[in-house]
């Protein structure tokens, strides 16, 4: 019998490696936005306020929706908090 295979995160475990990375992308975007709301103690309705939407998309990210969100989305979401991206790209 074969040892079993070891993965990095449970994404590479569902997704190709393609799709694998856009889910680690979203999952990082997604978890900074939560800690820093939590750490604000904003409001659901507050958030929503600052980034034009609704309680229930913030409820959504809270809960961590993956699905329901973007990279695009999230990233608009960091610059209605003022927290701002910086990519890196490694070989």
């Amino acid at each position: 019998m074969s040892p079993p295979t070891i993965f990095d995160n449970v994404w590479d475990t569902i997704e190709t490696p393609e799709k694998a990375a856009v889910l680690k992308i979203k999952s990082n975007l997604m978890q900074t936005l939560q800690e820093h709301i939590k750490q604000q103690e904003y409001s659901q309705v507050h958030v929503a306020k600052l980034c034009k939407t609704t309680q229930p998309r913030i409820s959504n990210l809270m809960k961590g929706k993956i699905s329901d969100f973007s990279i695009d989305i999230l990233i608009e979401m960091l610059y209605c908090l003022d927290l701002r991206v910086d990519v890196e790209i490694k070989r």
